[in-house]
């Protein structure tokens, strides 16, 4: 991943990583969330419209269609740029996403191809590089534009970008929040935005898509659940055909612990590798530094003594009561 994501938050280490961390993680805040849901709302309205012309009653791979509903959103969260994924996924930056996902899992499966000079020299490597040269080109021009934008208006600081339209603050995109974070005394240049917009750009659509389709496989064959997920949604909206807001989501409670429990069964991220700065002692034994520990979490979330039955889809292994007897480490879907 480090020729398309460079060493941005998911591959970088050490000083790096935790100055970046402590740099971008206000962009991470919950109120940025609240800005985008006009956009959530837009982007699943499409999908919802896709899906019904395909609800025939026969079987379809229904991964695709998550998969470009989530690049729409991660992009104009991401990016502040519609691509219309889900309309025209002919787009070359969104078939360059596809490929160069599937380039990665190839490679990572052909051992010989590992060291990049043998790499470079095949037909993966020359696709690969072309895939590169698309997005890096796409990510890096829209950075461009988006600086040029900001001398332009006289908004390249983060005060001045906080300006009211229409009575209500302009919505920020993690780029706008990421250019922000450079003119604020901490200079981060083009190429270090352009790391982190792809790594986000990446791991948002990638776990987004598993999430959601796991989720749906498990209500599909689990119909008692499905029906209460149904009502609940039912109480909340009645007959109106009006869009979700934050505070409905947060009525959603039996929505939430099935999606929760989905992510315990099938994390978006199956396990996790750390390299160890010190000595670690667990139990008896002692674990050197330099290490590479792996943490399987698809097995850490089956452990039966913290999860009785943990091959059924029990929405309710997520009610505070039970929570509160398990390990705070018991459940780790996204590593944290």
């Amino acid at each position: 991943l480090h020729p398309w994501l460079g060493t941005g938050l998911l591959t970088s280490t050490g000083n790096k990583w935790h100055e970046r961390r402590k740099l971008l993680t206000p962009t991470f805040h919950f109120k940025i969330l609240e800005d985008f849901v006009d956009v959530f709302c837009e982007k699943s309205e499409i999908l919802l419209e896709l899906l019904d012309k395909k609800a025939d009653g026969n079987e379809f791979d229904i991964h695709p269609f998550l998969t470009l509903c989530a690049l729409d959103v991660i992009c104009e969260t991401a990016m502040g740029t519609p691509v219309n994924a889900q309309m025209q996924s002919n787009s070359q930056y969104i078939k360059a996403v596809y490929e160069i996902s599937k380039l990665t899992i190839e490679r990572g499966m052909r051992p010989w191809l590992y060291p990049n000079f043998i790499f470079q020299r095949t037909e993966y490597g020359r696709k690969y590089e072309n895939c590169l040269s698309i997005l890096h080109g796409f990510t890096k021009k829209v950075i461009s534009k988006r600086r040029l934008l900001r001398e332009q208006e006289g908004t390249n600081t983060p005060d001045s970008e906080d300006f009211v339209a229409f009575g209500q603050e302009k919505r920020k995109a993690f780029l706008d929040l990421s250019l922000d974070a450079s003119c604020d005394g901490k200079v981060l240049s083009d190429d270090d935005i352009r790391e982190e917009v792809d790594t986000f750009m990446f791991e948002g659509h990638d776990t987004t898509t598993a999430g959601m389709a796991w989720t749906l496989f498990l209500l599909g064959n689990e119909t008692e659940i499905q029906e209460k997920v149904f009502q609940e949604l039912d109480s909340i909206f009645g007959g109106s055909d009006r869009s979700p807001s934050m505070q409905d989501l947060g009525e959603m409670k039996y929505l939430e612990r099935v999606i929760k429990e989905s992510l315990r069964l099938y994390p978006s991220v199956p396990f996790i590798s750390r390299r160890l700065n010190g000595d670690v002692k667990i139990d008896k034994y002692l674990v050197p530094a330099g290490t590479v520990a792996l943490i399987h979490i698809y097995h850490l979330h089956r452990c039966e003594d913290q999860f009785p039955n943990p091959e059924n889809f029990d929405p309710d292994n997520f009610l505070p009561e039970r929570i509160a007897k398990r390990h705070p480490y018991a459940y780790l879907p996204f590593s944290a």
